[in-house]
């Protein structure tokens, strides 16, 4: 999309018609106006619509990349534009659970249209008592477990496994599993 020169935008404020009375009946002044009058009214229009260029759900599809950057949101130009309106969107709010299970549950749902299930905590341990022992060193792996939403397309684990080394803490080491439906109550 372009905001440059729109062929037969009218202008909303004519430069013609604000010229001295001097100028009202020079056919020049009107033409050469008129020629200025093509030119601003994207500007015009623009400004006169800037509070939706910061609105992702209503900003022009080129402006999204732009925006995104704003607020550390995922954008991927491949992604349809109604995603990529959403990531934006949500960015802030998927920030404030980056690297937890909420967050990994939320950006896969999001990204990648799958329902996920997050168990092990990555390496975390720690005591309730002061000056206590050490805790057993715990597992650093963290367990992602992914399936279909109902009538969704299959999961592809690549694009799981892309996305996962993008949202997990460096840290940890990220299994992914997946599963053809939810899992059953005893795998849990």
């Amino acid at each position: 999309m372009s905001r440059a020169a729109v062929p037969g935008l009218p202008s909303r404020y004519p430069i013609g018609e604000q010229l001295p009375a001097l100028y009202a009946e020079d056919d020049f002044a009107q033409r050469f106006t008129a020629g200025l009058d093509t030119v601003l009214a994207p500007v015009f229009s623009t400004l006169d619509n800037l509070s939706s260029y910061f609105d992702p759900r209503l900003a022009p599809a080129d402006f999204l990349s732009w925006l995104a950057t704003w607020v550390g949101g995922m954008d991927d130009p491949r992604w349809p534009v109604g995603l990529r309106r959403e990531a934006v969107a949500r960015a802030v709010e998927l920030h404030r659970w980056r690297g937890t299970r909420r967050g990994l549950v939320e950006a896969l749902r999001l990204v990648l249209g799958v329902s996920a299930e997050v168990s092990g905590d990555g390496g975390a341990a720690w005591s309730r008592t002061a000056g206590a022992e050490l805790p057993a060193a715990p597992s650093d792996e963290v367990l992602v477990r992914v399936w279909p939403r109902p009538g969704g397309e299959p999961v592809d684990a690549d694009r799981v496994r892309a996305l996962l080394r993008t949202l997990c803490p460096v840290h940890t080491v990220c299994r992914v599993e997946v599963l053809p439906g939810p899992p059953k109550a005893e795998e849990r």
